[in-house]
């Protein structure tokens, strides 16, 4: 039993990273924990998902509060980054963060929305779509339903 649990934890603790600006992958642990078979795929699904999101709003926090800090010499993006990002989020707005799982551009998306003060609701709804929906799919394709 305690190696169920430590499965789901390690699996919870992979896709909050992932999630977050440190680098750090989540899909392989998922795919790899539903080809042993001795997990139900339904609630690996939703713990990567629940992690996932959870490191996603760790990131609109942050972006939330990093705008106190952008005039200071160690801050990590530069000025003119940091406003042609805001931009971009102003252009395509709140239903970029469907954007939200791709690699790369996924987590800082979810700082800039912290940024541009996303209401957190509407936040929560649309990332727990994407990333929900990405591991959905994935775990379909690991169970050859797609």
């Amino acid at each position: 039993m305690s190696g169920d649990i430590g499965a789901y934890l390690s699996l919870f603790a992979s896709a909050f990273l992932a999630a977050t600006l440190i680098p750090a992958q989540s899909e392989s642990v998922l795919v790899y924990l539903i080809t042993t078979g001795h997990y139900s795929i339904v609630l690996l699904v939703a713990v990567a998902s629940l992690g996932n999101v959870l490191g996603s709003i760790l990131n609109w926090y942050l972006g939330r509060g990093i705008e106190h800090y952008r005039d200071r010499r160690w801050f990590p993006v530069s000025h003119d980054k940091l406003e042609k990002a805001q931009g971009w989020y102003a252009r395509y707005g709140r239903w970029s963060l469907l954007a939200s799982w791709l690699p790369i551009v996924g987590d800082p998306l979810t700082v800039v929305a912290g940024v541009m003060r996303e209401p957190l609701p509407s936040f929560v709804a649309i990332v727990t779509l994407a990333k929900a929906g990405r591991y959905v799919i994935l775990a379909m394709v690991t169970q050859g339903l797609l």
